[in-house]
C-alpha cells in the first residue's frame, strides 16, 4: 500500500534531495514524468530537452536500483496527463493517496500549480542552495541596494571559501580586473569533457528528433553527460585541464573556440547532477595545492556562490510577476538574426550559430552580444526572457529570469543592476576576434559602415536620458555627448534611426 507520492522533478535528480530524504522507501511512492508542458512551455533547444529526459531516465533507474518505488511516466506515454499536476492526480487515483511531497521546485510556474493542486501537497525546502530565502530576505531587507558583491561577501564568509580567518585570501574579495583579458587561439587548450550517448540516451534522442526536430537547435551531435557519474568526471576534467586559465579568458571570445576555458557544468550543476560546494571545494583545493591562480579560483567560485545564488534569491524574493517587467518600456519584437536569420553582424551571427550547435553560449556573448544588442535596439525584455529561457540548455527560469530581466535589460528598473550593461562595438572588439570578420567597421562611428552598436549606443543614451543622466557612473558618457558637435550628433542618431527602420521592417542589419 502506497502511504504518499514523493515528486522528483526533472532539474531535482540529487539524491540528497529534502524530498528523498522525507521519503519512507518501504511506503512512499515516487513520481518522475516527462510531460508535454514542460517540454513545450517555450520552444526548448532539442539538446535541452534530450538532456533533462536521458538524466531523469537514468536518475529514475538510480533510485530503482537502491530500492525505491518508481512511477515513471514518458513523454510517449499514451496515459499520460500532459502536466505535472495531472500526473501526481493520475497516480494518486491509481494508488489510492492524495498525500504528495515534493521538494520546493525552482519556478514560479510551478510552485503555484502544485500549490493550488486537488491534492494535500507539503513542501520543503530545497538545502541544495548555500543560501536559504529567508536567509536572502534577511540581507536584503532595509538595503537601498541589493549589490551582489556585498551578498558575495557574506556567501564568502558563511561558507569559509578563499578565506584566512575573516579576511579574504589574496587580501581582496574580488579578482575580477585579471579576469578581463582578450584570449589567443590556442591548439593545447583542452575542450570540455564530452560523452558518447549510451542506449538509454540514444532512445531519447530518437524521441526527441521526432518530436522536436522543427525547433531551434542541434540536436546532433549529442555529447553532454547525463548522470552523476558523467557530471563527477566534468568536474574533474575542468579542474584538472582548463581552470588555471579561466580567469584570464572568462570574458573573452573566439571565432574557432566556443568553450575557451568554461567548465560547460552549469547544465548539471542546474539539474542536481552536481552540488555547488562540491565545486567550489575542489576549485579551492586545486588554489591551495598551486595549481591554479587565485583569480581563476576567485572568479569562478564567484559565479557559484555569488551570482547564482544572488539570482536566484532575486527571482524568488521579487515573486512570479518579475518575468513581466519592462521598466523601460521597451516593445521592439525579437529579429530574426536570433533564430538564425541573415545579418550582417559577425558578432551575433557568431553567437547564435553558436547557440544553434551547442545551445550554450558563455555569460558575456549573452550579455554583451546578444543581451547588449536586444538592450540597444530597444527590444521587448519578455521576448528576449523567453528566448533565452529556450535555447538555453543550462536555462531555467530562476536563473535565467533575473540574469535577463534585471542584469541585461535594466527591465526590473536597477533592483539588480546600477547601470545598464551597454556599450558601443569597442567593447566586442576589445574581448573578441569577432570585428575582423564583420562587414560593419567597429572603427567607423558614422556612416552605411559604421558597426551598429556604436549607433544605436548613443541612441539608447538619448532616448533615455531622463532616466540615466543623474546616474553618477553615466553622467561622464551624457558629457561626451555634450561635447560633439551638432553634426556628429545628427549623424549618430540617424544612422541609429536606419538600423533601426530595417529592424522594424524586417530587413537584414
Amino acid at each position: 500500500m502506497v502511504k504518499r507520492l514523493v515528486l522528483v522533478l526533472g532539474d531535482q535528480l540529487s539524491a540528497g534531495l529534502s524530498a528523498l530524504g522525507a521519503a519512507d522507501k518501504a511506503h512512499d511512492l515516487i513520481v518522475m514524468a516527462e510531460v508535454a508542458d514542460e517540454a513545450s512551455y517555450v520552444p526548448h533547444h532539442p539538446k535541452k530537452i534530450a538532456l533533462v529526459l536521458s538524466a531523469m531516465r537514468h536518475f529514475a533507474a538510480e533510485l530503482e536500483r537502491d530500492g525505491w518505488q518508481v512511477a515513471y511516466t514518458r513523454l510517449d506515454d499514451p496515459d499520460s496527463s500532459g502536466s505535472i499536476v495531472g500526473e501526481l492526480i493520475r497516480r494518486a487515483e491509481a494508488y489510492g493517496t492524495g498525500k504528495v511531497i515534493a521538494t520546493m521546485p525552482g519556478e514560479w510556474r510551478l510552485i503555484q500549480a502544485l500549490e493550488n493542486a486537488p491534492l494535500s501537497v507539503t513542501l520543503l525546502p530545497d538545502d541544495r542552495f548555500i543560501a536559504t530565502p529567508g536567509e536572502f530576505d534577511a540581507w536584503a531587507e532595509g538595503r537601498k541596494e541589493l549589490r551582489m558583491e556585498w551578498f558575495y561577501r557574506m556567501m564568502r564568509r558563511k561558507t569559509g571559501l578563499l578565506m584566512e580567518g575573516d579576511t579574504p585570501a589574496g587580501g581582496k574579495w574580488n579578482f575580477d580586473h585579471d579576469n578581463r583579458k582578450p584570449a589567443a587561439p590556442d591548439l593545447f587548450r583542452a575542450a570540455p569533457l564530452r560523452f558518447a550517448p549510451d542506449a538509454v540516451t540514444q532512445e531519447v534522442l530518437d524521441l526527441v528528433g521526432a518530436r522536436f526536430g522543427g525547433n531551434f537547435g542541434a540536436l546532433l551531435p549529442f555529447h553532454y553527460g547525463v548522470t552523476r557519474a558523467d557530471a563527477l568526471a566534468a568536474l574533474d576534467h575542468f579542474a584538472r585541464h582548463l581552470l588555471a586559465g579561466f580567469g584570464d579568458t572568462q570574458d573573452a571570445m573566439l571565432e574557432s573556440d566556443p568553450f575557451l576555458n568554461h567548465s560547460l557544468l552549469s547544465p548539471y550543476l542546474n539539474l542536481g547532477l552536481l552540488r555547488p560546494l562540491e565545486i567550489c571545494r575542489r576549485v579551492e583545493a586545486e588554489w591551495q595545492a598551486g595549481r591554479v591562480p587565485i583569480n581563476a579560483a576567485e572568479g569562478y567560485i564567484r559565479q557559484i556562490i555569488g551570482w547564482r545564488e544572488y539570482m536566484r534569491g532575486i527571482y524568488l524574493r521579487e515573486g512570479p510577476d518579475y518575468t513581466a517587467r519592462n521598466a523601460l518600456g521597451h516593445e521592439r519584437a525579437l529579429p530574426a538574426m536570433f533564430w538564425g536569420g541573415e545579418t550582417r553582424m559577425n558578432c551575433i551571427s557568431h553567437a547564435v550559430a553558436q547557440t544553434r550547435d551547442e545551445a550554450y553560449a558563455h555569460h558575456i556573448q549573452r550579455l554583451m552580444v546578444t543581451g547588449n544588442f536586444a538592450l540597444l535596439a530597444g527590444v521587448d525584455p519578455g521576448a528576449l526572457h523567453e528566448w533565452y529561457l529556450a535555447v538555453y540548455i543550462d536555462a531555467f527560469e530562476w536563473v535565467e529570469a533575473p540574469n535577463t530581466i534585471g542584469m541585461s535589460q535594466f527591465a526590473d528598473g536597477g533592483i539588480i543592476a546600477s547601470k545598464p550593461y551597454v556599450s558601443s562595438g569597442n567593447y566586442i572588439d576589445r574581448m573578441s576576434d569577432y570585428c575582423a570578420g564583420c562587414a560593419y567597421k567597429v572603427k567607423d562611428k558614422t556612416g552605411e559602415s559604421a558597426c551598429p552598436f556604436n549607433l544605436l549606443y548613443w541612441d539608447f543614451l538619448i532616448r533615455h536620458r531622463d532616466r540615466f543622466a543623474r546616474n553618477p557612473r553615466m553622467g561622464p558618457i551624457y558629457r561626451t555627448w555634450e561635447r560633439m558637435d551638432e553634426g556628429r550628433r545628427a549623424a549618430l542618431l540617424e544612422g541609429a534611426a536606419r538600423v533601426l527602420g530595417r529592424l522594424e521592417r524586417g530587413e537584414v542589419v
